[in-house]
């Protein structure tokens, strides 16, 4: 009866190794080929010290093999990868791996191990404070005792680092996976965080989405409750690419009350219906602005549109939130206006419970 591979494997299977586990229970034994009378293979360790230590494997697999019936000769290669190790890189330093390039083909939207619920903020149009947003509701959410994290998957303006008060190149030990940044108690990543300050990336749709793929999969976000995704503005690759890569949980979408800003607005909630990623709710920002002299309430760009056309949608509208001088001074500081008091904290703060309660986050 001729000598199979399942027979070679069967027969060295158990035999122990010095770092613990069995030579069947790993991946070391590889291009096992069997010839006739002839089994040659390889077994790849993980340096030269590592070999030394295997030198009692190889002896007691040759021997196993060569009492098999039918084998007359036994060829073992004991080898290391080409590669070299990666460096060991040290906190603040540029990780490593290249972020960008063309995606890898994954099979459907694919889980980010930890992390519960993943919420996208949208926009249809840039300028109605769709970051700040994002920022202070990642702020308002760990003040409510959520494990939060923040991507800023706006590739060509990203604006959290700022924002959020974060600085310096994030850390990646071992080549492959980036160790995030944290500020006021949220878990925060960003591409911006890679390049220098005012750096533009020159990037077409396919380096777009390898660079979202890497910051979704290779990111050690650990464990969240919700992970929240500022987009960035329109429905472009990034978008289209998130609620395929990842199962995206739902999308809430900020707009400003001025009719333009809505227009854009029911684009973006079309762009969601047609990925099949539910409209978690609507938010109208920039809605009122109070006079911090006489009080006088004030409505620059108008007032009450997002929440008529939640209504005229079917979907929730989950508040107003105030313009404020103190929003875009707290922006630029890298202190979110959420961490204070006052109305704009109270607005985020029910925004937050909202979604707490909603079981979001």
């Amino acid at each position: 009866m001729p000598v199979t591979r399942e027979t070679i494997l069967t027969a060295i299977s158990d035999i122990a190794l010095p770092q613990g586990g069995t030579l069947g229970g790993t991946d070391l034994v590889r291009a096992l080929v069997v010839d006739g009378d002839t089994v040659r293979f390889v077994i790849e360790v993980e340096n030269a010290a590592t070999g030394r230590a295997m030198q009692p494997v190889e002896a007691e697999a040759r021997a196993r093999i060569e009492r098999l019936p039918g084998v007359a000769k036994v060829q073992i290669v004991m080898t290391a990868p080409a590669r070299p190790e990666p460096p060991k890189a040290v906190s603040g330093a540029a990780p490593s791996l290249k972020v960008g390039g063309h995606p890898k083909p994954q099979a459907g939207p694919q889980a980010i191990p930890g992390v519960r619920s993943i919420v996208a903020i949208g926009s249809g149009k840039g300028g109605v404070g769709k970051s700040t947003v994002t920022s202070n509701l990642a702020v308002a959410l760990a003040r409510a005792g959520r494990r939060v994290g923040l991507l800023d998957a706006d590739i060509y303006g990203p604006s959290q680092p700022r924002m959020m008060g974060v600085s310096g190149r994030p850390a990646s030990p071992d080549g492959q996976r980036i160790e995030p940044m944290h500020a006021h108690g949220v878990t925060v990543m960003s591409i911006g965080l890679m390049l220098k300050e005012g750096e533009a990336l020159v990037w077409r749709g396919p380096m777009l989405m390898g660079a979202l793929q890497q910051l979704l999969q290779q990111v050690n976000w650990g464990e969240l409750d919700v992970l929240l995704i500022d987009l960035p503005p329109g429905t472009g690759d990034v978008q289209l690419s998130l609620c395929q890569k990842a199962p995206v949980t739902g999308a809430i979408i900020v707009s400003t009350p001025q009719d333009v800003a809505l227009l854009d607005a029911r684009r973006a909630i079309d762009m969601f219906n047609k990925l099949k990623t539910p409209v978690l709710g609507l938010v109208e920002n920039m809605s009122t602005y109070v006079c911090p002299n006489c009080g006088h309430e004030a409505h620059l760009f108008g007032h009450g549109g997002v929440a008529s056309e939640a209504e005229a949608l079917g979907l929730p509208f989950l508040g107003a939130l105030p313009l404020q001088l103190e929003v875009r001074l707290a922006g630029d500081s890298g202190q979110p206006a959420a961490l204070g008091d006052g109305a704009v904290a109270e607005a985020y703060g029910q925004l937050a419970d909202r979604l707490i309660r909603g079981g979001i986050a």
